[in-house]
């Protein structure tokens, strides 16, 4: 078998020559390129390890934080006063004065939560609804049975109250 001498020719010695520059320039442009890319990677990197570790330094302070402040509000949190709203009120054509003996009687009735801590009264809640539905009101001759429609449970404790006519 024997081969043609092609690299004896003019032409083709030019197409040999060229094909090995154009790689060689393409090889060299493409390492270029993905050094840049590499390079550009590795800049993004670091800066996202450096923004996750400040994320997380801060992520752990503010848990720390919302834990000394959790364990100080669960602390200190009782029950300072105590509101009662009377929602149908205008049904029963109440005047102020029998509102507001109204609403004494039924402060005096759920006054002992005064001083109590918000947790110890958000797991017996029941109780306190059922003292306050259990007794009849008595007031200028009429007597009155309240039933707690809303019953908010905080430092300022708000208790809403509907009434019926006692039987």
């Amino acid at each position: 078998m024997h081969l043609v001498p092609y690299y004896k020719n003019k032409n083709w010695q030019r197409f040999l020559a060229g094909l090995f520059v154009g790689a060689l320039l393409s090889y060299f442009v493409f390492i270029y390129m993905y050094g840049q890319l590499l390079e550009k990677r590795i800049e993004e990197n670091l800066q996202l390890r450096i923004e996750k570790q400040e994320l997380q330094l801060a992520y752990q302070t503010l848990e720390q934080k919302m834990s000394d402040l959790n364990q100080k509000y669960q602390e200190k949190l009782t029950v300072h006063s105590i509101e009662i709203k009377i929602t149908n009120a205008e049904t029963f054509k109440l005047d102020r004065f029998s509102l507001h003996e109204l609403q004494e009687l039924l402060r005096n009735e759920v006054n002992v939560i005064l001083g109590k801590e918000v947790t110890t009264l958000t797991e017996h809640y029941p109780l306190l609804i059922r003292t306050v539905e259990n007794k009849p009101y008595k007031v200028d001759d009429f007597s009155y049975q309240a039933k707690v429609k809303h019953l908010f449970i905080n430092e300022h404790s708000e208790i809403h109250i509907e009434l019926d006519k006692a039987r």
